[in-house]
């Protein structure tokens, strides 16, 4: 008999916390995965899959917070994160009628080209999708090769990517906006104005949305320009960025036939 060796064919499966066995089960099948073990005593455990991987869930530690959002971690290596993020949303809405976008459970949103989003689940586990070929090192701060507006909202796309800290993008592009919007260019002032109205309604932060748009709209740009602010944003259909002509009985109204964002 040949002599058992290392071979590079090993499979890690993560064992996370479960703080609700109902809320985990009802978060992860409404995703579309399957329950392949499922016991609450004389210990909690549960197993997972979907796809080609697996997530175990175990009996929490004493005085575990799920609000902290810290309570395990997961990163799933794939060739590409839109199709599985374009899985989960189809999958939320076809369970709850929406996509989970806020709160916790959620899923984080997807900016047409970028490399990860995250789950995060009824625990306060974060799940993360991560293109393989992902930059291996990420200029935190922003781009050396950007300068002004343009480098603090390349560094705002950092905190709301890859560190899924909206809080902290919209503080960014509100200080670079007091400190460059005067000077800036017109294509990165609306860059910045649209991820404004997009964070914040994200927070579900209201207060300077109004005056935003306002600000956005009243920018000279062509619909190319257009395209390409709203092609940098994750939920640019939801927000109605941009205003036509309001109807004489309502002239401060949206265009006909917008609704609220979800």
């Amino acid at each position: 008999m040949a002599e058992a060796t290392v071979r590079a064919n090993e499979t890690t499966v993560p064992v996370l916390p479960c703080v609700s066995v109902e809320e985990t089960l009802e978060f992860y099948q409404a995703l579309g995965f399957k329950v392949t073990h499922q016991q609450t005593r004389p210990y909690v455990y549960l197993a997972l899959e979907w796809s080609g991987f697996a997530l175990h869930f175990g009996t929490p530690p004493k005085n575990i917070d799920p609000g902290r959002e810290d309570a395990g971690a997961c990163l799933v290596l794939v060739d590409a994160v839109a199709p599985y993020h374009a899985e989960f949303t189809r999958a939320l809405r076809a369970a709850y009628g929406k996509v989970l976008a806020k709160g916790r459970p959620r899923i984080t949103r997807y900016r047409p080209g970028a490399s990860r989003f995250t789950l995060v689940d009824p625990s306060g586990n974060t799940v993360i999708f991560i293109q393989r070929d992902e930059p291996a090192e990420l200029e935190y701060g922003g781009s050396k090769s950007l300068t002004g507006l343009a480098k603090a909202l390349d560094n705002a796309r950092i905190h709301a990517e890859f560190k899924s800290d909206d809080r902290t993008a919209l503080r960014v592009i509100t200080t670079a906006m007091r400190r460059y919007g005067d000077t800036a260019p017109p294509l990165d002032v609306a860059r910045a104005l649209a991820h404004l109205v997009e964070l914040a309604t994200s927070l579900e932060e209201p207060d300077g949305v109004e005056e935003w748009l306002r600000r956005l709209n009243a920018l000279d740009l062509t619909d190319a320009e257009r395209h390409e602010v709203t092609e940098g944003l994750r939920t640019a259909d939801a927000l109605h960025l941009w205003r036509t002509e309001a109807a004489p009985e309502d002239p401060q109204g949206p265009e006909e036939g917008a609704a609220d964002t979800p």
